[in-house]
């Protein structure tokens, strides 16, 4: 397995902000929602059981399904390894004190590599597809110093830096 690190095109950025508000509304749901049931039961929620309870939110929030299972999973690792009953909540208003980065992590099934072209002498671009709610579509321009074409793509993040 191989983390590549990838710059995105600043043009997208207002759609990107918008779909990691969306994500961080998830958070703090699946956060909230895991935290009550700890203190009702003494038991935690796995990234299973949270994916129930975020089952069809993903047409309200233009979210592909696997990334509010991917938005569980992180976030039940993320209590596991850090012991703790409740994580920190996540805000991308930049007025806040402490405001999060943004992130949106998507599953295989949702990533489509759609071409790499030759951009210059030695540098290439690549675009990449992917998928959201009911059919929607979100069609990323990057640039690309690995040639992703070379690549199976099994997971990604979008974080914000």
């Amino acid at each position: 397995m191989k983390t590549l690190k990838l710059r995105i095109k600043d043009k997208h950025a207002a759609q990107l902000t918008i779909l990691a508000g969306s994500v961080n509304f998830v958070w703090n749901y699946v956060n909230e929602l895991s935290f009550k049931h700890l203190q009702r039961t003494g038991l935690f929620f796995s990234a299973y059981d949270l994916a129930a309870y975020t089952k069809g939110a993903g047409e309200c929030l233009n979210l592909h399904s696997q990334t509010l299972q991917a938005i569980g999973e992180v976030h039940a690792k993320s209590r596991k390894q850090f012991k703790k009953a409740k994580l920190n909540w996540r805000t991308n208003n930049p007025k806040a004190k402490r405001r999060s980065l943004g992130w949106i992590p998507f599953k295989k099934t949702a990533i489509k590599h759609i071409g790499t072209r030759q951009s210059g002498k030695k540098s290439l671009k690549s675009t990449l597809q992917f998928s959201l709610a009911k059919g929607k579509k979100l069609i990323i321009d990057l640039w690309d110093s690995y040639n992703l074409s070379l690549y199976t793509i099994n997971t990604c993040e979008l974080v914000q830096d």
